[in-house]
């Protein structure tokens, strides 16, 4: 991830690290456009609402993500800093507790399937606790993401998305 000053504080890489990865068999243009229905992931992200707070959408935009396990709640921030349709969408995490830059990167493939690959590089909280219980806490580890981006591909698939 390239280091953007524009993009603001936490848009530095953080050692909170995954990557998770799914083929949809749709093309690439189509897998695009329904990854960035920010609404409608909430279709697919479990316990989660996600909605735009500020812009289109687009470059610029503020994204919210509030995920809520019974009591618990945690409150994302995402600042869209990079759109290049069909191929990539870059955000920074900007909340007051998940920082650090992420990529969503499409790529045509033979007989209409795409590879999307969503990659985080997340600041983690409360220091060495932080480390240790962020990827279980949080439904956006990478278990939990590649099942995230199975049901979003079987969305895609099945014309419910975009």
């Amino acid at each position: 991830m390239s280091n953007d000053s524009e993009a603001g504080p936490g848009s530095q890489a953080g050692p909170g690290e995954f990557t998770a990865t799914v083929i949809v068999n749709a093309p690439a243009p189509k897998v695009f456009t329904a990854f960035l229905n920010w609404e409608k992931q909430s279709d697919w992200i479990p316990f989660t609402r996600v909605r735009v707070v500020e812009g289109d959408g687009g470059e610029g935009s503020l994204v919210e993500a509030v995920t809520t396990i019974g009591p618990a709640v945690l409150r994302d921030e995402l600042r869209v800093i990079k759109v290049n349709a069909p191929y990539e969408v870059r955000v920074v995490h900007c909340g007051k507790v998940l920082k650090g830059p992420g990529a969503m990167r499409c790529t045509a493939m033979s007989g209409d399937r795409t590879q999307i690959v969503l990659h985080e590089w997340f600041h983690l909280p409360a220091g060495p606790v932080g480390k240790i219980a962020w990827p279980v806490l949080w439904p956006g580890s990478k278990l939990g993401f590649t099942g995230a981006l199975k049901r979003f591909a079987r969305l895609v698939e099945q014309g419910r998305l975009p």
